[in-house]
């Protein structure tokens, strides 16, 4: 049985990649994939450990050459998961987390069935703008786009199996970290995972 595969999906500025990284840190059975995008570093980010930068005709030759599970273009940047890099894990029976938007989700499910999506959404739309000021990562411009597309990325959330709403973030953070431990005890992979424990008590 391969590994499960989970996407964390978000708005811009609801909390998923702070989630995201207590997910991690409380469960070393997990691992993200790192996405590749045309997108400048931000300030403390690492290449190869938040995300791979590349420049746009680095992503336009591995899109040519098949490389990427899904890829996105995302106020105004590309992003791509790799392909071969996530297969490869799930094979291993390793939980691997995508961090993605959801138009990447909707590629993911139609080529691995049974992915498990979970979406984060914020308390309130003011909630929403308050946390996008309080970054001060973007300009006043790049707010107002994030927000309104914001609104269309929230009218995806009846696409995903989970929904955590991201008021207080302790509590969002179990949330999180109760879905990934349920899904691994379900019937079907706890029997194969423990199959000869099983029988033997038969």
């Amino acid at each position: 049985m391969s590994g499960n595969l989970f996407i964390v999906c978000a708005p811009s500025g609801a909390g998923k990649t702070s989630l995201v990284a207590a997910l991690l840190a409380a469960d070393p059975e997990i691992r993200k994939s790192v996405s590749y995008t045309t997108r400048r570093p931000r300030p403390g980010e690492v290449n190869g450990r938040d995300y791979n930068f590349v420049t746009t005709e680095e992503f336009g030759r591995m899109l040519e050459r098949g490389e990427f599970l899904e890829s996105a273009q995302v106020h105004g940047n590309r992003y791509g998961t790799s392909h071969k890099w996530v297969t490869a894990q799930t094979a291993r029976e390793r939980d691997i987390l995508l961090e993605i938007d959801w138009q990447g989700a909707s590629q993911v499910r139609k080529l691995i069935p049974g992915t498990i999506g979970i979406f984060i959404l914020p308390p309130s739309f003011d909630a929403l703008l308050a946390r996008l000021n309080k970054r001060a990562l973007d300009s006043p411009e790049v707010i107002a786009r994030r927000l309104e597309n914001a609104r269309e990325e929230m009218a995806h959330v009846v696409e995903f199996e989970y929904v955590i709403i991201n008021e207080e973030f302790s509590r969002a953070t179990q949330d999180l970290i109760s879905i990934v431990r349920a899904e691994r005890l379900k019937r079907a992979r706890q029997l194969a995972r423990h199959s000869d424990l099983i029988n033997r008590m038969k």
